[in-house]
């Protein structure tokens, strides 16, 4: 089992967290024994407490920065918080830069990539977020902006485009850890169309 966590923020994207969220939290294989659960996933926030989303959706999270625990992939999504704030959160910015090197996969959601560009874990990298924001990505003269792409997989960072793309690069996770078998069943059992 892979452990994910998603960071979450006050402004952040509701279907930026939710959708990979709901991805790998239903993400399974079957077994003679029913089914298997392949990710746990937490949620992180700066201080561990409630965050207001995007259209006033509270959520709270399961931990803080301080306290989150060793993850195998990390999302930072996006939304009006992450480029008014976030990317400038040098807690959250050195969060980052010290987790990228004990992740299999740090990856973004739309806008999220602004936060990773800006922790400098972009540099040297082709990237993608939300079209409105390919300027202010392309802003980071040290990586490549990809548009009109669901995500862009380099490797260890996988950054994808705008909200719904989030999904989509979810599957692709999900095929990359654990196969196609399993991001079939968990389409079918999200009534999910790839």
């Amino acid at each position: 089992m892979k452990n994910v966590g998603i960071y979450l923020f006050d402004d952040v994207e509701v279907l930026d967290f939710a959708g990979p969220y709901e991805v790998f939290s239903v993400a399974f294989t079957s077994s003679d024994q029913g089914h298997d659960p392949l990710f746990e996933v937490l949620t992180i926030s700066e201080q561990g407490e409630k965050v207001v989303a995007r259209n006033g959706l509270q959520i709270v999270p399961d931990t803080s920065l301080d306290a989150a625990p060793a993850f195998d992939i990390l999302i930072i999504p996006g939304g009006k918080g992450a480029r008014v704030n976030e990317m400038n959160n040098e807690k959250l910015l050195a969060w980052i830069s010290e987790r990228q090197h004990n992740v299999e996969v740090l990856a973004s959601v739309c806008t999220g990539a602004l936060i990773l560009a800006n922790a400098g874990v972009l540099d040297g990298r082709a990237a993608t977020t939300h079209w409105g924001s390919y300027e202010r990505l392309a802003a980071f003269q040290h990586l490549h902006v990809k548009k009109d792409v669901k995500f862009v997989d380099e490797g260890d960072i996988v950054t994808s485009g705008g909200i719904s793309a989030g999904i989509n690069m979810s599957f692709h996770l999900v095929e990359r850890f654990a196969g196609k078998q399993a991001v079939a069943e968990t389409a079918k059992w999200m009534a999910y169309d790839l």
